[in-house]
């Protein structure tokens, strides 16, 4: 047996079907395109989930993509342990204190109190929010946590601050 010998097995290669060389090739006249629209330009190809211009379903749903919440508050987290390291005992943990800590960047925006970690000495934490481990983890070495408010305007404030009665409340009032 020699190399030039070798074929491909029968039916494993197929002739190319050639499109467009007249009606008896069985794909001639038009080319399997059909007469006229998009199909039958050149480059006309359809896009997958292409919608035929109107707002895709994709774009469409929030949950699935495109969608970005304008009333998302990012939190800037720290975890007990961390504190415990950078804090001496019966220290003020403030905004302004976790920055020159280097825990934070920015004394403005909103702090989360995580409770990863333990802590042994008391404490007194500034922060917008704490988690219930965190709280327990604080009171239980003695210290104690100041709740700010969190302060928000326009939009945001309508959305967040209101609850369903006062929202209820604000409707009835205007009728």
């Amino acid at each position: 047996m020699r190399l030039s010998d070798l074929k491909p097995d029968k039916g494993a290669r197929r002739l190319k079907i050639r499109v467009g060389r007249g009606i008896s090739a069985g794909r001639g006249k038009y080319a399997g395109r059909g007469i006229k629209g998009q199909g039958a330009r050149s480059g006309g190809k359809k896009r997958q989930y292409f919608e035929g211009g109107q707002l895709p379903l994709v774009r469409r749903l929030p949950f699935k993509r495109g969608f970005t919440n304008i009333f998302r508050i990012e939190y800037q987290e720290v975890n007990l342990d961390l504190l415990n390291e950078r804090f001496a005992a019966g220290a003020e943990v403030t905004p302004a204190a976790l920055v020159t800590a280097g825990l934070i960047r920015s004394a403005t925006e909103p702090i989360a109190i995580l409770g990863r970690g333990d802590l042994d000495k008391p404490l007194t934490l500034h922060a917008h929010r704490i988690t219930k481990s965190a709280a327990e983890k604080v009171e239980k070495a003695g210290g104690s946590v100041v709740k700010h408010e969190l302060l928000v305007t326009g939009a945001h404030a309508t959305v967040k601050k209101l609850r369903k009665v006062d929202l209820e409340a604000l409707r009835n009032k205007k009728q």
